[in-house]
């Protein structure tokens, strides 16, 4: 008889995402002349850069051909797109890679779901609170999270919350993690660690053996000169961090999907034997299984960011939503609203007036304001009280968005 994983049934009914679209449909349903503004999920608004444009056309041409046709690609990318990540990612900042360190994929999300399978069951797992909900639920589907609480904690996960109290900057473990899961500049609260901050996760994970995994997805977003874009920037991360990119909020890939993950040869895990194993070596092997490599036609895309026209229209993209943040954080203290991030990131962490639970505060906002954003506790306990509103909308919905929760407040 067939038997199913039973961890997934220790998983929420639904993801964090579709309960809110469920919600926003009824209310649609019920209101339908009312024109809604959604500002909660994270997609963004703006169209791929010109530059990759054309070069997914002449990537279509070339597979036009006998002559230029590509079939099945590299599994970990295109020595291509991979050089041109490193000369301009990582060689800028002083950061030496090689080129069997970078693995293309289609998405950070998959990456930083499916990078667990590598690890053994037993590593114990840490994770600032609150989070991108993938770093738990692939936890729990593997087995690591141990039961869910009443107080929306699994039993064994190390939460490191990051709240008003300690300036969003998290404390070290309390109890000894394995692996610790670091989001900079972060999602949800827009927040950043500035070198000093991230050298002492660094320093703590080479004195525990522990690894990281650090999601620079948002780096590009980074405007304050303290704050790193790669977690290769402090001493000794070649040693104990794995590093996630994406090129989805970047340069508009939301809808294409591509990114990258960095391992490089230090990264060192132990085998049931005591013996180090170089995690870059078991990573190769499983994309070589389980993934099919992303597909030419995006590689060549992804490679025409680092174009000198590239490197432009991608940098319009970017300052278009940064600006979009400017005028909403702006105009949440306005209205007399506390605000955190949309600085050095695409996000907003708006503290939710007195009275106000995040999903109570969710369904005001679209009851009254007709403005979608996203429920803090939905990504973890030390999300409630909090609603995050992203600035990857079209410029005339942040406005009105605005005008409407000034009106409202």
């Amino acid at each position: 008889m067939a038997q199913i994983n039973n961890n997934f049934l220790k998983l929420p009914g639904s993801y964090l995402f579709s309960d809110i679209a469920k919600k926003v449909n009824s209310f649609k349903a019920e209101n339908p002349g009312i024109d809604l503004i959604r500002l909660g999920i994270g997609d963004v608004t703006r169209p791929l850069p010109e530059a990759c444009i054309e070069a997914m056309h002449r990537a279509a041409d070339e597979l036009a051909s006998s002559a230029s046709f590509h079939g099945y690609g590299p599994e970990q990318g295109y020595d291509f797109l991979i050089e041109a990540i490193i000369k301009n990612d990582f060689e800028p900042r002083g950061i030496k890679l090689s080129n069997h360190e970078v693995f293309i994929n289609d998405g950070a999300k998959s990456d930083t779901g499916n990078i667990g399978d590598i690890f053994s069951r037993d590593n114990k797992i840490a994770v600032t609170d609150p989070i991108y909900p993938v770093y738990i639920d692939s936890n729990v589907m593997a087995g690591r999270a141990g039961e869910l609480g009443i107080d929306g904690c699994w039993s064994d996960i190390t939460y490191m919350p990051c709240n008003e109290e300690n300036g969003f900057v998290p404390s070290l473990p309390s109890r000894h993690a394995d692996i610790i899961y670091l989001c900079y500049p972060n999602n949800p609260t827009g927040t950043t660690l500035t070198r000093e901050e991230l050298k002492v996760w660094v320093d703590y994970a080479l004195k525990n053996g522990s690894i990281i995994f650090f999601d620079a997805a948002y780096e590009a977003f980074i405007r304050e000169d303290n704050v790193p874009h790669s977690i290769y920037e402090i001493e000794g991360a070649r040693h104990c961090a794995i590093e996630f990119r994406s090129f989805s909020k970047t340069a508009g890939f939301t809808g294409v999907r591509c990114g990258y993950t960095v391992i490089p040869d230090e990264v060192t895990a132990t085998a049931a034997d005591g013996s180090k194993v170089q995690l870059n070596k078991l990573w190769l092997r499983r994309q070589c299984t389980k993934f099919n490599g992303t597909s030419y036609i995006t590689q060549r895309a992804a490679e025409a960011i680092y174009s000198p026209e590239g490197k432009e229209q991608v940098k319009a993209n970017i300052d278009y939503y940064l600006e979009n943040a400017r005028i909403m954080r702006e105009g949440l203290k306005k209205s007399g609203m506390t605000v955190y991030g949309g600085v050095n990131s695409p996000y907003l962490w708006l503290k939710t007036p007195e009275g106000y639970g995040s999903w109570n505060f969710f369904d005001t906002l679209l009851e009254k304001a007709n403005v979608v954003g996203t429920p803090g506790v939905g990504f973890g306990p030390s999300g409630e009280g909090f609603l995050r509103l992203t600035a990857f909308g079209k410029r005339e919905d942040c406005i009105e968005a605005m005008r409407r929760i000034e009106k409202y407040i």
